[in-house]
């Protein structure tokens, strides 16, 4: 068995995507469309064989609620007080700053939260993010 992609629905699918790609830095593997359905996908990934997210644009206005049947995606990252300082810089509210050198929370455009992940060991504490708080609500 073989892991594909998840799927996020979204209102703001520029936004989305621009968060994903600029953000994290994934790629826009493919986008697809589907006039019959009125729905365009965005699969992004590292490559066409990596696991990916599917961002669902339905074209008719939609609104839609987070419940808890979806708690978050991971990605592992080479340093995370880099990726969250560019997120930051993006306008990425860090919902749980990576404090401990090893996690941090965001959310995308849609309130899907992210949890981030150093890879290896985790890093020595680094100002600013060693004295901050959660700077959201989860």
């Amino acid at each position: 068995m073989k892991f594909l992609h998840s799927m996020i629905r979204t209102n703001c699918p520029e936004e989305s995507v621009k968060f994903y790609t600029e953000g994290l830095g994934l790629k826009l593997i493919s986008r697809r469309d589907i006039e019959a359905g009125r729905f365009t996908l965005y699969f992004l990934g590292e490559s066409e064989d990596s696991p990916m997210v599917e961002l669902t644009h339905n074209w008719d206005e939609q609104t839609y609620s987070n419940g808890n049947q979806f708690g978050h995606l991971a990605y592992a990252v080479e340093n995370i007080y880099q990726v969250c300082q560019h997120l930051s810089d993006m306008g990425v509210t860090i919902n749980r700053p990576p404090r401990d050198g090893h996690m941090a929370f965001v959310k995308d455009p849609n309130g899907i939260s992210i949890e981030l992940l150093q890879t290896g060991e985790r890093l020595a504490p680094k100002a600013p993010w060693d004295t901050m708080g959660n700077t959201g609500s989860w």
